[in-house]
């Protein structure tokens, strides 16, 4: 667990930050947070990233702001408006990649000039001794959208000098910059002209200058650029030096100069395809321009730090958010280092993925996760368990989809490592046969077997990754280990029992554990802690992005950390997750969307509550499809899209309904066209995903479109009578889902734990999955709304509420319980922090429809109440005699401000004006 001694927020907001919203935006936006309630921005990566980038994770410059953002003096503004307002930040910081490609990345430049002689080849995680024997010495650059040889016919490989420089590069599509090897450019000057002559003279010999060749080139390369600025002849001489390496369109035979010039490089361009087979450097996941790094080298480390660590010290940022920590090689390490190496203590969050029975691991120096555990936690507690059975029955007699989630999910994986990650794959299985091959008893295990072998592993591990790191391994490594293997062996009853033995071995590092192993022992280790920074990737991809478009029961459950084959979290279950978060990790973060999120909280609150009334949706289900099938002609509902696809639109419709459009009839065309295109973008991005008959490498645009069409007679308003079956069932869905979203939002904010709002969700956070969820935000509504509900709490808080949840439309009621819950942080800063959590029970025939618990800390207490499972509850007659025993003592509900003795009060009562409840005892005549 972390030092007491850091910082822990009382909540936070987190901003995307891009071009269209920069340093003075944030800057514009700190006094709406400081009113809201939040104490610290949660950042976006903000140093400097590829130009136009729309996240901030391709990171160029560890040392540089983004200049896309504002400059130095609008961070300085932006720092000055947040302090003034009370506020700090939090960052969110990329150790595992960079973003490579294009022509920005300084350390990735230089490697493709000077190959493994660059002082950064190191630095990424590049393998320079591949089987490819066309590979040796070179690195794979798989940026062409076609075949090498098709790009290059057409022009668009070209040879350029930049004058400034001195420098021959050449350039793809016009954007990516690859730069020729300084040895190679005799090649290029030639020798009719004197003074390039001696200058290319002097490239070609720069050996003589080892071990500074790079400082000698640069030397050279400013007097190329010094002598063709001023000599108009040495000018010319070099452009039409270029122009001799360029061909005619078309004509392959007349770019093989340049071909030549190219071959002879430390860099090998191709399609982008061929990333799959014979990728040499770590990737994020299969992103080719997102080039993984070596965090775990000291100097490393300690450079891509420096900014952020001179931050910490000026107080800028209180904390930082680690990207993908999964994908370092040793993360604990990397935490350790952290800690260590920071001039000051820090908030420490990571970005990490739990699986059901997965533990953050305690030795860790951090206090705790990014909170998509929570997310699913809390997702799970508005799900009815109860309707499982029939919600299944009706996925299943729609679409006749019966596979099992988890066979879905190793299918996936398997694919996934048959092609996206084929070349990762390939790497263990190589280098699994070069250590087998060191000892007699297992130097008979051929590649093939042991890729096959790892496969199978990969595709049961039940977590991420483990965490061996060539000590004894953890008893919770062993368990996912043990797990893995035993299932491999069951699916792969063909491979000898030795080779999983050998495999076992190695991944545990059972096999070097001993003096005399006859394996080298850091080739060994080594190769067990790449497998982990693999394990996860294709989990990733086969889980996240791709099972999760695929089973689509009830798709508010397939979201980041979620598990779609189990529904509902029991009262019970979900206080104890609480209760062991109060104790072990107290400042962990809590979050419900994020710009990962598959949809926004508020649509998973409304899908939700499918499970309590599954017989009605199925009924619904097939009423629409016969509508829009018959419309197409499509009598028996064989035409494309497939029902399974059809299942997963209705969903995604009935979620993101906007809410100004829900009550009012049909709307008119102009009116449905931002949703339109919003849920056009996501289904495609949603079926290709799911790579079932469409995919990102060979998108199939008849299907696609088939789709899309289909989607588009839905929304017409012209031809109603989809949407006239579709709205009443619609609207009855919103008006519940709004209880469940306060329930959530209230939930999240008075847990253990640390709150974070995502950008928009202060009000119905009804967005679709990236890029949807990153669309600009009208903060100017959300200020002015802000300012009519602390207007109405000095007058009439029970007023105000009543007022805001009969018009719940335009949001302001959840901003008003937002802003209510953050202000009683504020007012408590050390019960929220460290206080204790005692789930509550109710009393009655509906208890099971009411979550309460108590807050505790040095005499103080808050009680948080909440409507579940609403149309359950209103179908079986409402509260009725059900009530929730208070402690003794006078009670206030801080979002109404009606007051209550203690003892039993009715839960009719309680929820008379909300369908939430925070609850403050007072003392002494004052209220804490």
């Amino acid at each position: 667990m972390a030092d007491i001694r850091n910082p822990v927020p009382l909540a936070t907001y987190r901003l995307q930050f891009r071009r269209e919203f920069g340093f003075d935006d944030a800057a514009a936006l700190a006094p709406y947070l400081a009113r809201l309630g939040v104490s610290h921005l949660y950042a976006s990566p903000y140093l400097q990233a590829r130009p136009g980038s729309t996240h901030g994770y391709d990171i160029v410059d560890h040392h540089r702001l983004n200049p896309e953002l504002g400059d130095v003096a609008a961070f300085e503004r932006m720092v000055a408006a947040l302090r003034a307002n009370g506020l700090n930040q939090i960052l969110d910081f990329v150790p595992n990649h960079m973003g490579v490609g294009g022509s920005d990345n300084p350390w990735w430049l230089d490697v493709l000039e000077w190959g493994p002689d660059s002082p950064f080849a190191g630095w990424f995680d590049i393998d320079w001794d591949p089987d490819k024997r066309y590979l040796q010495g070179k690195l794979l650059l798989p940026f062409l959208g076609d075949q090498y040889g098709a790009v290059l016919a057409a022009g668009d490989i070209e040879l350029r000098f930049e004058a400034e420089e001195g420098r021959f590069s050449v350039w793809a599509y016009g954007t990516h910059r690859l730069p020729i090897c300084a040895c190679d450019y005799a090649a290029v000057l030639g020798n009719r002209h004197p003074g390039l002559e001696r200058i290319g003279d002097a490239f070609a010999n720069l050996s003589a200058h080892h071990p500074h060749e790079v400082r000698r080139a640069r030397e050279l390369q400013a007097e190329l650029a010094a002598l063709v600025a001023s000599d108009t002849e040495a000018a010319q001489t070099v452009a039409d030096a270029v122009a001799e390496f360029t061909g005619l369109t078309g004509d392959l035979e007349s770019w093989m100069g340049l071909d030549g010039l190219i071959q002879r490089q430390y860099w090998r361009l191709a399609h982008f395809r061929v990333a799959a087979d014979d990728i040499n450097y770590r990737r994020f996941f299969n992103i080719n321009e997102l080039a993984g790094l070596r965090i775990e080298l000291p100097e490393l480390f300690d450079h891509a730090h420096g900014l952020v660590f001179r931050l910490l010290r000026e107080g800028v940022v209180e904390g930082l958010r680690i990207d993908h920590i999964d994908g370092l090689s040793d993360p604990g390490l990397y935490c350790r280092w952290l800690r260590e190496k920071a001039p000051m203590p820090f908030y420490l969050v990571l970005e990490k993925i739990l699986a059901r029975h997965e533990s953050l691991r305690a030795d860790w120096p951090v206090e705790g996760t990014t909170g998509y555990e929570f997310t699913n936690l809390i997702l799970g507690l508005l799900v009815d368990g109860g309707g499982e059975l029939a919600l299944t029955g009706t996925y299943h007699s729609f679409t006749g989809q019966t596979q099992p989630f988890p066979a879905i999910v190793r299918e996936a994986k398997l694919r996934i490592m048959e092609n996206e990650l084929a070349g990762e794959l390939n790497v263990l299985a190589r280098d699994a046969a070069r250590l087998a091959r060191q000892n007699p008893r297992t130097t008979d295990f051929t590649r093939n077997i042991l890729q096959r072998g790892l496969k199978e592993i990969i595709a049961a591990f039940p977590v991420y990754r483990t965490y061996v790191d060539g000590g004894e391994a953890t008893a919770e490594d062993r368990r996912d280990i043990d797990w893995a293997v035993a299932h491999a062996r069951r699916h792969a009853p063909e491979l000898d029992s030795s080779v999983f033995d050998f495999l076992h071995r190695l991944l545990t590092s059972d096999l070097v554990a001993r003096p005399g192993s006859g394996y080298s022992r850091s080739q060994a280790v080594r190769l067990a802690m790449r497998f982990q920074q693999v394990s996860g990737p294709v989990m990733a991809k086969g889980l996240e992005d791709t099972a999760f478009y695929r089973f689509n029961r009830l798709i508010a459950l397939n979201e980041v950390g979620g598990h779609p084959d189990h529904m509902g979290v029991p009262l019970p279950a979900f206080h104890k997750a609480n209760a062991e978060r109060a104790k072990y990790w107290p400042h962990t973060m809590l979050g419900t969307s994020t710009h990962d999120t598959k949809r926004g909280e508020d649509v998973r609150a409304r899908l939700a509550l499918l499970a309590e009334v599954p017989d009605e949706w199925g009924r619904q289900v097939e009423t629409w499809s016969r509508i829009l099938r018959a419309r197409r002609g499509d009598l028996h509902g064989s035409a494309p899209p497939d029902r399974n696809d059809e299942y997963f639109f209705y969903q995604l419709l009935l979620g993101v309904w906007p809410a100004e459009l829900t009550g009012i009839g049909i709307p008119e065309a102009d009116a449905l066209t931002s949703l339109r295109e919003r849920l056009e973008g996501a289904l495609v991005k949603s079926l290709r995903e799911a790579k079932r008959h469409t995919s990102w490498v060979a998108p199939d645009p008849v299907y696609e479109e088939a789709m899309l069409s289909f989607a588009r007679d839905a929304l017409d308003p012209t031809r109603p009578a989809f949407l006239e079956a579709f709205l009443p069932f619609q609207a009855r869905i919103a008006e519940a889902g709004v209880v469940n979203s306060l329930t959530q939002t209230l939930v999240k904010l008075t847990a253990p734990g640390v709150p974070d709002l995502y950008q928009g969700a202060d009000l119905w956070d009804l967005t679709l999955v990236d890029p949807d969820n990153r669309r600009p935000v009208d903060y100017k509504t959300r200020a002015g709304l802000l300012d009519d509900i602390e207007q109405g709490l000095q007058a009439d808080p029970a007023g105000l509420m009543c007022r805001l949840l009969a018009d719940w439309q335009d949001g302001a009621v959840k901003l008003a319980v937002t802003r209510q819950a953050l202000h009683l942080r504020r007012r408590l800063p050390d019960l929220f922090r460290d206080g204790g959590y005692e789930g509550m029970q109710a009393d009655g025939v509906a208890a099971n429809h009411l979550v309460a618990f108590a807050r505790e800390r040095d005499r103080q207490t808050v009680i948080t109440a909440a409507t579940r499972l609403p149309l359950a509850l209103a179908a079986n007659g409402g509260w009725r005699d059900t009530s929730l025993p208070l402690p003794p003592g006078r009670w206030r509900c801080t979002l109404t401000g009606r007051q209550m003795p203690g003892g039993p009060v009715r839960a009719a009562d309680l929820f008379s004006v909300l369908p939430v409840a925070l609850l403050v005892r007072g003392e002494g005549g004052e209220w804490n």
